[in-house]
């Protein structure tokens, strides 16, 4: 084989490897029933979490995620930290769906692309959607008016 074959071959194998090392190195937090995002416990069964907002009367916050998302990234660093937005989340139960794993909440919600939260009632009923990067005070004002409409305050 000639040199300049083998060189292209070889960095073509290195570019690959690469790509592959970066797409699985993203660190992913979770044990067998919470992903953890921001330092926020994110619940991943939505039998369990659906059951749960049944029995509390409580909104449910669907968080669609991948590892490769760079906007969840700055959730994770600009949002969900937060104090306050840590103290407004606890107004719901909150399910984290890794796209890249399940498909049938996406499917039911119309989900293509991360990051987006799609705030339901217990019976599944949307009342915010939240589509791309919100920063802090416009997911702030997104919670408050999910809540809103969970209470019958505010249309939907």
């Amino acid at each position: 084989m000639r040199p300049r074959k083998l060189l292209t071959l070889v960095f073509i194998a290195l570019l690959l490897s690469i790509g592959y090392l970066s797409m699985n190195a993203a660190p992913v937090l979770s044990d067998e029933n919470f992903s953890y995002h921001g330092d926020t416990a994110w619940r991943t069964d939505f039998s369990e979490a659906k059951e749960l907002a049944n029995e509390q009367h409580t909104p449910i916050v669907l968080y669609f995620w991948t590892t490769w998302c760079t906007y969840c990234e700055d959730y994770n660093e600009n949002v969900y930290p937060n104090e306050t937005v840590q103290n407004r989340l606890d107004d719901f139960v909150k399910v984290a769906v890794n796209l890249d794993g399940d498909s049938s909440l996406q499917q039911q919600y119309n989900v293509n692309f991360p990051p987006q939260h799609v705030i339901i009632t217990p019976d599944g009923e949307e009342l915010v959607r939240i589509t791309g990067y919100a920063d802090r005070e416009d997911f702030l004002s997104y919670l408050e008016t999910a809540n809103k409409r969970a209470n019958g305050t505010e249309s939907t």
